[in-house]
């Protein structure tokens, strides 16, 4: 069982989530969450934490930000496009049970000291932006990783911003290496 509530967008991602994993779940319903909303959630994750789980789309991302913009303490769950796929649609309801439980088990909080612990000259050096495919490594490292896909300037925000470290990235390059062989 997962101590922290998980919030998704809808009412199909709860019950994905609640098929892979014992956990309270709570659906932010879609963008047009109220102030009310937000203020319960702030009690949950004062009292249990809470781990955010939402598409991993445009809105799903606007939804992220905005809910982390109100709670400082919760964490991060992200679930690759690739695995939130079916016929077009992509959701947290159109992922297996082991991706999504994959996904909450790689969780991570944001960093509350500010890290630079990562550059735009690793993000080169690595492939991970400036070249044919780094998109394609910034997908599979953000999977291995747990932290998501994102465009090379958020990707580095969220090696230093979750608590990436060296040894982690580099273990992660040295299976992605590997993986391609």
């Amino acid at each position: 069982m997962i101590k922290e509530v998980i919030v998704v967008e809808g009412k199909d991602d709860i019950q994905a989530v609640k098929a892979a994993v014992d956990a309270e779940v709570i659906a932010t319903g879609g963008y047009g969450f109220n102030k009310e909303f937000l203020k319960n959630l702030k009690t949950i994750a004062e009292k249990r934490g809470v781990i955010i789980l939402t598409d991993p789309d445009f809105a799903g991302d606007k939804i992220r930000r905005e809910i982390s913009k109100e709670l400082k303490n919760c964490k991060h769950a992200f679930l690759p496009k690739g695995k939130a796929m079916k016929k077009g649609d992509i959701g947290v309801e159109n992922a297996n049970s082991e991706d999504i439980l994959e996904a909450l088990e790689k969780a991570r909080p944001v960093m509350t000291e500010k890290r630079n612990e990562f550059s735009k000259e690793d993000m080169i050096i690595c492939g991970l932006a400036g070249g044919e495919d780094s998109r394609k490594k910034r997908e599979e490292l953000g999977r291995i990783l747990g932290i998501g896909y994102a465009n090379s300037k958020q990707f580095l925000n969220r090696l230093n911003n979750y608590g990436v470290s060296r040894e982690e990235f580099i273990e992660a390059l040295e299976r992605m290496e590997v993986k391609n062989e």
